[in-house]
C-alpha cells in the first residue's frame, strides 16, 4: 500500500508544459499524422505526437475543425477491406484471419489517437481535442462516427479502475480550488467566501475524480452535507449565517450538487461511481450516517409544462403534484425519464424520495421548476435491485407519497376536463 500511494502521489505531483506553448511544426499537421503512424522509434513518435497536438492547440475554429474531417475522411476505414477480410474468417476461422480483419475493422484513427497520447500530457490534450469536436461536429455523421472513436478509447483510459477518489477541502491547493468554483455548474459559487463556507465547516464535504495523466483538472465532483433529517430547501442548507453541525450527530447525507468538469469527456459516465464510492466512504467514517439523499433541481420542468400546455399551479402542494407526475410520468426519447437529472439517478438506482415547493427561491430555480426540488434517495441495500428494474424494466422506483402526489396531480386535471 505504501508503494502504491508513493507511485499515486508522484502522479499527482507531475507538471506537464501545456501544448502549443512551444512553437508547433511548420510542417502541415496532415503530413505529420502520416509520419507518426509510421514512426517505429520511441522517441521519435513522443516528438511527433507533441508537434501535431501543438499544432492542434495554435489552429483556429477552421483549422481544428479541417483537421478533424481529416481524420474522419482519410483515417477511415475502408469497407471492401473489411468485407474482404470477414468473409477470410468466416472461410477460414483462424487466429491469422480474425487478426486481420480487427485490423482492418478498425479506423486507422483510433491508432494515431493511441500514438498520440503516448506523449507526456498528451491526454489532457486529447480530451481537449474532443471538446473541440464535440463543438464543431454540428451534425456532420462522419464527425459523429469519429467521436465514437473518441469514446471507445476515452471509455478504457478513463475505466473507474484507474481514477483516483481524492477529497477536496479548504485546504487544497488553490490552483484546484479555483476550478471548483469555475466548474460548479449546479449552484453557483460567487466568491472565494462562498467556497470557504461550502469546504471548511466540519459538516461539508466535497469529493472528486482525478486521472493520474491529468492531475491538475478534476473529471467530476460532488459537494454534500451532513445534516439532521432530509432538507427540503438549498437556500437553507447554504445559508450564509447557518450554525455548523458536528458531524458525529448527523445521520443524513446530502449530495446537493454534481458537477462534470470537462467537456470533452460528455458521455463517459463517472457520476454512478462516484456518488456510491462516496457513500461507501462516508458510511464507514461516520456510523451514525444512515441516509444519503440527493437534493437535486428539476431543470426542464416547466419548460415540458409549457410544451404540454400546462399551466405551472400556484398553490405549492399542487406544484409538488405536478412535479411528481412529471418525474413518475413524462417520458422522452425512447420511452426514457424526460428529465435528465432523474435518468442520471434512477440509472445509478436510486428512487425517488420526496418532492419540495419552494426548495429554490434562486432565479434559476424559479424560472426551470417554479422553485420545486426533489431529494433522490440512494439506499445501499436496494440500489442494485432498483438499476436492474430501472434498466430492464423501465420501472421507477418511488415513495409511496410521490407516487401519491403524481396521482392526485393526474386525477386533478382529468375532473378538469
Amino acid at each position: 500500500m505504501t508503494i502504491l500511494a508513493d507511485l499515486l502521489s508522484t502522479m499527482f505531483e507531475r507538471r506537464y508544459r501545456p501544448f502549443g506553448q512551444d512553437r508547433p511544426s511548420t510542417r502541415p499537421i496532415a503530413a505529420l499524422t502520416a509520419d507518426l503512424l509510421g514512426s517505429a522509434g520511441e522517441t521519435t513518435e513522443q516528438a511527433l505526437a507533441q508537434d501535431i497536438l501543438g499544432k492542434f492547440a495554435s489552429l483556429d475554429d477552421a483549422g481544428k475543425l479541417a483537421f478533424l474531417q481529416h481524420l474522419a475522411r482519410d483515417m477511415n476505414i475502408d469497407p471492401e477491406v473489411v468485407r474482404s477480410a470477414l468473409d477470410a474468417y468466416e472461410q477460414a476461422p483462424s487466429k491469422a484471419t480474425y487478426r486481420a480483419f480487427l485490423n482492418a475493422a478498425e479506423p486507422q484513427r483510433q491508432e494515431l489517437i493511441r500514438r498520440l497520447n503516448r506523449a507526456p500530457g498528451a491526454t489532457g490534450a486529447l480530451v481537449r481535442m474532443r471538446a473541440d469536436l464535440l463543438s464543431l461536429a454540428g451534425d456532420d455523421p462522419e464527425l459523429a462516427a469519429l467521436d465514437l472513436d473518441f469514446r471507445h478509447l476515452f471509455a478504457s483510459w478513463f475505466n473507474r479502475g484507474f481514477l483516483v477518489l481524492r477529497p477536496i477541502s479548504w485546504e487544497s491547493p488553490a490552483h484546484i480550488l479555483e476550478k471548483i468554483i469555475a466548474y460548479e455548474a449546479v449552484h453557483a459559487i460567487h466568491s472565494w467566501d462562498d467556497l470557504r463556507r461550502r469546504l471548511q465547516p466540519k459538516d461539508r464535504r466535497c469529493f472528486a475524480f482525478f486521472h493520474p495523466a491529468m492531475p491538475d483538472e478534476p473529471l467530476i465532483f460532488v459537494e454534500v452535507a451532513l445534516t439532521k433529517g432530509i432538507p427540503g430547501s438549498i437556500q437553507a442548507l447554504l445559508a450564509e449565517d447557518r450554525a455548523a453541525l458536528n458531524p458525529e450527530a448527523c445521520d443524513t447525507a446530502v449530495f446537493y450538487s454534481i458537477s462534470n468538469c470537462q467537456a470533452g469527456l460528455a458521455s463517459i459516465s463517472f457520476g454512478n461511481s462516484l456518488i456510491k464510492q462516496v457513500a461507501a466512504d462516508l458510511a464507514a467514517e461516520q456510523a451514525g450516517l444512515k441516509t444519503f439523499v440527493t437534493l437535486s433541481p428539476i431543470p426542464l420542468l416547466t419548460k415540458w409544462a409549457a410544451r404540454n400546455d400546462i399551466k405551472m399551479p400556484e398553490t405549492p402542494a399542487m406544484r409538488r403534484a405536478l412535479a411528481a407526475h412529471y418525474l413518475l410520468d413524462a417520458k422522452g426519447r425512447g420511452d426514457a425519464p424526460y428529465d435528465p437529472v432523474a435518468r442520471f439517478h434512477l440509472g445509478n438506482g436510486a428512487l425517488v424520495h420526496a418532492v419540495h415547493a419552494d426548495a429554490d427561491s434562486s432565479a434559476n430555480g424559479v424560472a426551470n421548476s417554479g422553485g420545486v426540488m426533489v431529494n433522490y434517495l440512494y439506499d445501499l441495500s436496494a440500489v442494485s435491485q432498483n438499476l436492474e428494474n430501472f434498466a430492464t424494466k423501465g420501472k421507477i422506483v418511488a415513495s409511496a407519497e410521490v407516487t401519491a402526489l403524481a396521482k392526485t396531480f393526474v386525477n386533478a386535471t382529468t375532473s378538469e376536463r
